[in-house]
This record gives structure tokens, sequence and C-alpha cells, in this order.
């Protein structure tokens, strides 16, 4: 068909370059060289995949790569079949270096942060070192995951964890003075970071950051990040005529908690807003690059008590957290599976899936 192709077009007097070129187009485009095809069996009843179909599934899920050769030899044994043998299989892969691209890919899609180490919307006079930082603030993100699958951790340290990852850099920007590093480039798991007001995703800077505006935080993007990322909640669009907000907290006579919640007494705007503002107020201790505050740009002092809708009082992020694996437990872990579930598969959870998912909310 190549072959055919490569004449036609020489046929139509175009240049061997030029049709050569359009040839390899033609490659690039198939669906063939874009996917990985799986071959389905006659009829129309479900059927398995192949065995090398199964150990492809398996390797691109944890490795985001083809299957190595102890994978592929027991596909063509037949011996993934065996239950026993595709968890020996996948526990050996986890322990694997190439379990940092589950971290990356899986992790950081799912949060919101994949390529954020070449952000580049945050102000540069207000936020100087952010630029310096901002690969840290990723390479922690994908740490944190990595480590999370490579040591089976409970599900609910991705929220709950006393311990992160970080970089001499990022330890000054977390305030963890008391470190030594041997230099920039060395990187530490650090234990007891609670104290400090780190621990989990909440706190990571990569995840304040990205929910943040340019000049200032922003209450309403980190609600929204925790009801739909990390709770798995559907939310309708905002209006169309939904006035902006200042772009620096230093513009106005108000807290930006103020102003939201000025903002959000517009009747059209107040049902989604009495969800998610609680949860984006509960991280106002943290500035619009992730660093921890008692104060605003303007020297006012922050305020982090709140009330979810379903009337839980909540104080700053330790509050957030217990509403989040004590009041919404099943929530975050039903959007994890689902979360993971999709991603493994390759294409979005549909409704046939579900009792797979409250399996696996049942085993986890």
């Amino acid at each position: 068909e190549l072959t055919q192709l490569y004449r036609d077009l020489r046929h139509q007097d175009l240049p061997h370059d030029e049709a050569l070129r359009l040839t390899l187009a033609r490659v690039l485009v198939s669906p063939r060289f874009l996917y990985r095809m799986e071959i389905p069996q006659a009829g129309v009843a479900s059927t398995p995949v192949s065995d090398l179909e199964l150990a492809n599934r398996l390797s691109y899920f944890l490795w985001s790569s083809a299957p190595d050769q102890e994978l592929r030899e027991a596909a063509l044994q037949g011996a993934l079949r065996d239950p026993h043998v595709l968890v020996a299989q996948a526990q050996r892969m986890l322990k694997d270096d190439r379990v940092r691209r589950l971290a990356r890919e899986f992790g950081t899609g799912w949060l919101h942060i994949h390529g954020f180490d070449t952000h580049d919307e945050k102000s540069e006079a207000l936020f100087p070192t952010f630029k310096d930082l901002r690969g840290a603030m990723h390479e922690e993100s994908i740490r944190f995951f990595a480590h999370l699958f490579r040591a089976d951790c409970p599900v609910e340290d991705i929220i709950d964890s006393d311990y992160t990852f970080v970089n001499q850099a990022l330890a000054g920007h977390y305030g963890l003075t008391e470190l030594n590093f041997q230099d920039a480039e060395e990187w530490k798991r650090v234990e007891g970071v609670r104290r400090f007001g780190r621990g989990g995703v909440l706190t990571q800077a990569s995840t304040l950051s990205q929910q943040s505006g340019a000049s200032r935080t922003s209450p309403i993007l980190r609600g929204n990040w925790i009801s739909e990322v990390i709770l798995g909640e559907k939310l309708p669009r905002p209006p169309k005529d939904v006035p902006l907000l200042p772009e620096s907290e230093g513009t106005d006579q108000l807290t930006m908690r103020q102003i939201v919640e000025k903002h959000t007494q517009d009747p059209k705007c107040r049902s989604c807003h009495r969800r998610i503002d609680p949860y984006g107020f509960s991280l106002e201790s943290f500035d619009a690059i992730g660093r921890y505050r008692a104060k605003d740009a303007s020297g006012r002092d922050v305020d982090t008590q709140t009330r979810t809708m379903d009337g839980v009082e909540l104080e700053g992020v330790d509050g957030l957290r217990r509403y989040l694996l004590q009041d919404r437990h099943d929530a975050f872990v039903r959007q994890f599976c689902r979360k993971l579930l999709g991603y493994a598969l390759g294409r979005a959870v549909q409704l046939s899936d579900y009792p797979l998912i409250d399996d696996m909310m049942k085993r986890l």
C-alpha cells in the first residue's frame, strides 16, 4: 500500500523527495503507528485479549513502554493467564526504576500538574524565585508517587503522609532549614513534615501553585480542584457574565477571602461556591507559589477557619485532611480507583466498569 502510494505520487510528477516525505507522513498518521491496536476475536461476544496484548497492557500501564524480555516470554508461554504469575510480574515491575513513568504520567496527570516544570504563568516581579523552583516542585510530586507505588503505601498517604521529598532549594522554600545537603542535586526523603504544614499532595508547591493566579492565591481554583480532581464531583460550568476578581491581593481593602465571599453572593453562583470555596479557604495559609504564610501580601491576617456545605467545621489544611479522610473517605478512594482504572485501560471509565470499581474499593 505504501509502495503504491509512492508510485501514485511520482506519477503526479512529484519529485522523489516530496513523494517520500508524503509517504512517510502517511505512516506517521496511521492509527496502527499511533495506537496500540488490539485485534478482537470473531463474533460479538466479549473475549479476553491475547497473551501479548495482556503483556502490552500491563507494561504500558506501569512503565509507559513495551514489555521487557521477561514479561514477553511469560506471555509467549501463556503463563500470564495464571493470576499468581500476573501479580508476580506486576510486583517485579513496580520495583523497577521505570515505575517513575507511572508516577509522572498517572500521578501528575491526575493532579493536573503534568509538565509543571515548564509552568510560566507567575509574576516574576512578585515571585522571582519561582522559575528556578518549578522543576524541583514538579520533581517532588513525581518522587512522591513513585515512592507510593514502589513501597505499596496506603492510598491515604496521598492526602495524609508525614513525609515528602526535597532538594536543597525546595527545602529552603518550605522552611526546612535544619536539613544538610551535599550539593544542589541531592534529594532527600524527609519525615515529620506535618509540623511544617506539609505532607501529601494538598501541600505540595506544584498543586498549590498550579491552582493559583499569576499574582495571588485563588480559593475558587483550589476549591474546585479538591471537588473535581480529588473527590470526583461534577460541577456545572460558571455563568458567562461572572465578574473578574482582582489580579493581585494588594489592590483591594478586603482580603482575598472577603473578596471571594462577596463575589459569590450572586444566587446564580452560590450553589457551587458553597461547595468549593470552603476547601479553598482552608488552604489560604499557602501563597500563590506554595509558601506557608500567616499574613497575605498586604500584611493582613489569613483566615483559614471555615465550614463545609455539609456543616463540618474546618481549620486550615489539617482540618481539610481530616474531612477528606473521615467524612469523604469513600469519595476520595472511589476517585482514585476510577482514575487509576481509566489510566490503566487508556480510555474513559464507563458505566459497565462500576462493578469493577466497587470491587477495587473493597480490596483496597
